[in-house]
């Protein structure tokens, strides 16, 4: 047959699901007899690659909680998905030398059915505004990144722009909507406030973006916006209303989720027999820690493998230090060695081998974990994770914004080290790296990635490569260091760490880990 002559493929929707072909997994359930449960804020691709998946798995014996997956201003996820009457598909790519499954190297694919919902909430707000009024809907998600929370230190800011309009909205009845917010907060609030005049049952609203104390930030924030929007209002009472009835669970997420490419999207097509617009892949290791806080019902999470528990601070702690330090570490000391990936990084046995004693060694012994935790078991999840060929992970991304990744990832951990008298050589030179990276960055005339990039850039190019001179510039960074540049323990260690690296050149990197 003439290849040009090919019909196009027909598009992935519930019409088409039967012309899937055989090997690939789709919802083992009657979706037509799912009711929408749950509203979600930004259905980008870690939700749908993450808790959309969860949930499928579960509306085969509790149908109550399919999805309402709602965009603020971007319609993009709708436009692409509600031709596909909310169906997409979920690559898992494994490591072929592990993964009997996938000995091909292909990855293994899933139909997601568990979105019945796209909304757009820019131009569809009355839609979005009846769905959070619905008495069907128990549950509000959130993946917004933190910026879309439009936090202060301690609450909401109002003097983001969007806040500042969802305040100024015309009076209205308590029974009638406000004008179309544009913030997540404004939207919380505005379905509370209906549900509440009309005599209804709040929503539980659970974030599931990494921000340490993710709930109790969004209900402080939730909690001063509304006390703001009842000032000379007709439903007094409103605020005191959320912070009684409404629960702000906390949790915690983890996977990580590659961008779709056209290849992947060639992929997928070939292997399913229809055309999928926009199909997302992940890898195939994922964990949700949820605290079991829920009025009016939730999901039976814990059939799907989420985690509940109250103790999700040490959940935070144990990945931030455990997963997200170490990723630091290949970043900065992988991209002097001039290594592009973070499995690439994996098989230099001088920084592998590193990686692995500054988890166990340095970071274990300062950590509280959770009852049950098994810190080894963790480590060795993390370092298969790190190991896994199929997924891409630039170290370049990894080492954006290190000014405000470092103090949380690697410097809590040296202050505690220091309180309980223990060694900092080994935690102290990711962060000489850091040092080290930005100076190559600055004198190399890269951009460098970060709100502090041009203090940065003008430290760096001032640097001589004198360890003693180049940690005293660089310590002058108070929002970064803290308290911590001047505790002469910690400077004498960096110092030496950032004299360890030589000249910053592959091999030179290479002897420092090995020392």
């Amino acid at each position: 047959m003439n290849p040009q002559s090919a019909s196009p493929l027909l598009r992935l929707s519930q019409a088409t699901l039967a012309r899937v072909r055989d090997g690939v997994a789709v919802p083992a359930y009657d979706r037509d007899a799912t009711r929408i449960g749950i509203v979600h804020f930004g259905p980008g691709a870690f939700h749908r690659a993450h808790q959309a998946a969860y949930i499928d798995d579960l509306l085969g014996t509790d149908p109550a909680w399919a999805i309402s997956a709602v965009s603020l201003h971007s319609a993009g996820v709708r436009d692409a998905l509600r031709p596909q009457d909310g169906l997409y598909t979920l690559a898992l790519p494994g490591d072929a030398r592990a993964d009997a499954s996938a000995s091909d190297g292909a990855p293994r694919l899933r139909v997601i059915g568990s979105i019945r919902e796209l909304l757009c909430a820019r131009d569809e707000a009355a839609a979005v505004l009846a769905r959070l009024a619905d008495r069907d809907v128990r549950l509000v998600t959130l993946t917004i990144t933190e910026k879309g929370y439009c936090l202060s230190a301690d609450g909401v800011d109002l003097q983001h722009p969007d806040i500042v309009h969802d305040l100024a909205a015309p009076e209205a009845p308590a029974s009638a909507p406000l004008s179309a917010p544009l913030s997540t907060i404004g939207w919380l609030v505005a379905g509370l406030r209906l549900r509440r005049a009309r005599g209804f049952e709040p929503y539980t609203v659970l974030s599931c973006d990494n921000l340490a104390d993710n709930g109790g930030r969004l209900r402080r924030a939730v909690l001063q916006f509304a006390r703001e929007l009842e000032r000379d209002r007709a439903d007094q009472g409103l605020a005191d209303w959320i912070e009684s009835e409404v629960a702000f669970p906390r949790s915690m997420v983890d996977s990580i989720t590659p961008a779709t490419d056209d290849a992947l999207r060639a992929q997928v097509a070939s292997r399913l027999g229809v055309e999928d617009a926009w199909p997302i892949q992940r890898e195939p290791y994922a964990q949700w820690v949820v605290e079991d806080d829920f009025r009016n019902g939730r999901p039976p999470l814990e059939r799907a493998g989420v985690v509940l528990s109250n103790e999700i601070a040490g959940y935070d702690r144990a990945k931030l230090r455990l997963l997200n330090a170490p990723h630091s570490t290949l970043a900065y000391l992988g991209s002097l060695m001039r290594i592009e990936t973070v499995a690439d990084a994996m098989r230099e046995p001088a920084l592998a081998g590193f990686v692995e004693r500054l988890m166990r060694e340095d970071i274990v012994p300062t950590l509280q974990l959770p009852r049950g935790f098994d810190p080894d078991a963790y480590i060795d999840a993390i370092l298969a994770r790190f190991r896994n060929p199929a997924i891409r992970h630039l170290l370049a991304q990894i080492a954006w914004d290190g000014s405000q990744k470092i103090p949380v990832r690697l410097l809590g951990t040296i202050a505690d080290a220091l309180a309980a008298g223990r060694p900092l050589e080994r935690l102290c030179l990711p962060v000489a790296g850091w040092l080290r990276f930005v100076r190559r960055q600055a004198r190399e005339g890269v951009a460098i990635v970060d709100p502090l990039a041009d203090t940065l850039a003008r430290i760096g190019a001032a640097t001589t490569g004198e360890a003693s001179h180049d940690v005293d510039a660089f310590l002058t960074l108070d929002s970064v260091f803290g308290a911590l540049a001047g505790d002469a323990r910690f400077v004498d260690a960096l110092a030496r760490a950032h004299a360890r690296l030589g000249d910053a050149t592959p091999a030179a990197v290479a002897r420092a880990l090995a020392d």
